[in-house]
Formats: C-alpha cells, sequence, structure tokens
C-alpha cells in the first residue's frame, strides 16, 4: 500500500489528473498531410469598376464625418462596394468576379483610402477562390501598391501584393474604372 504522502503516490496521482486533460494549442503539420502542393507565383489582370452614380450603383456611402468636421479631403467617408471586376475596361466586359468590401478616406490631408476587400473569383479555375486585400490606396499616385493578406480556396495560404492603377474616372459622376494586377503567391 501507498503512504499518502510517498513520491511515487504523487506522481502517479499528477499523472492521472493531468493525462486526461491534456489538450494541444498548436502542432506542426506538413504541407502534404494539407494537400499542399508546390508554391506557384500567378498574375491576374483585370479592371474594377466603382459606379456610384446612377440607379444601381455599386458602391454606396454608408457613414461620413459630420458637417461641421468635413475635411476637403473628406476624411471620414466610408462606401461598402461590390463592384464587378471584368476582363476589360468597358461596363459590358466578361465579368470574372467582385471587389466586396469596405473603402473609407483615412487621411486628413490627402485622398488615402483604406481598402478592406475580399477579390470573390466566379469565372475560370479560379471560380470559387477569393484574395483578401487590406492597406492604404493613395488615390493621387499614378499607381498605388496594396498587399494581399490572405486567400480562400485556390489562394489558401495566398501572399503578394495588387498594383492600381486609374483607368477612366469622370469628375461629373464619381464613376471609376482602376486596372488591376495581382501577383500572388498560392498553393
Amino acid at each position: 500500500m501507498f503512504k499518502l504522502c510517498s513520491p511515487l503516490f504523487l506522481i502517479v496521482l499528477l499523472s492521472v489528473l493531468t493525462n486526461g486533460n491534456c489538450h494541444e494549442f498548436s502542432r506542426i503539420l506538413s504541407k502534404k498531410a494539407m494537400g499542399l502542393k508546390r508554391e506557384k507565383l500567378s498574375h491576374l489582370h483585370f479592371y474594377f469598376h466603382d459606379i456610384v452614380s446612377g440607379k444601381n450603383p455599386t458602391a454606396v456611402r454608408i457613414a461620413e464625418a459630420a458637417v461641421t468636421n468635413r475635411s476637403a479631403t473628406g476624411f471620414g467617408l466610408t462606401a461598402m462596394i461590390d463592384d464587378p471586376l471584368t476582363v476589360g475596361p468597358e461596363s459590358n466586359s466578361k465579368i470574372v468576379g467582385r471587389a466586396q468590401g469596405i473603402y473609407a478616406q483615412a487621411s486628413i490631408n490627402d485622398v488615402g483610402l483604406l481598402m478592406v476587400l475580399n477579390f470573390v473569383f466566379i469565372e475560370g479555375k479560379y471560380n470559387g477562390s477569393s484574395l483578401s486585400i487590406l492597406g492604404r490606396n493613395s488615390v493621387a499616385s499614378i499607381v498605388r501598391e496594396m498587399p494581399i493578406v490572405g486567400g480562400s480556396g485556390l489562394f489558401r495560404f495566398a501572399r503578394g501584393y495588387v498594383q492600381a492603377k486609374t483607368h477612366n474616372f469622370d469628375l461629373k459622376t464619381g464613376d471609376a474604372v482602376v486596372e488591376y494586377n495581382v501577383y500572388v503567391f498560392h498553393y
């Protein structure tokens, strides 16, 4: 019989108590076990149609600063979008996906947008896959670069960047067509 305070008894007791409640917080997985093969670098090219005017806008204001706090840059303005992504710059060009998310005027001194977007693809081999973009869009720059922070579907574990370049901006309506070049590492 064990003494109540013997070292062996304490070791057995601790083993029984801790063994039943052992939960792993993290573990290392192999790429092969996750179904990941060789990493690829892909280039995607499309046009983003941001339509704020007319009967069927694809970008709508959801917030803006109070009139007394309004800056010359529109600081605080926030829009929700569901913009078509097309093969060409024409509005009737083939749609390959949608840009869904939010952009907000996050700079008091210049037009610098905070972009929080998902590029959701509906065509070709990337149908059902998406890329997530989170970054600053300095609209006055000719070419703007924003990071890809993730993805889904064929873009799981995605990383890379996008380059945006204004193709057309209508000062009267506020509608814009933006050319996107996407450089993405994925499996």
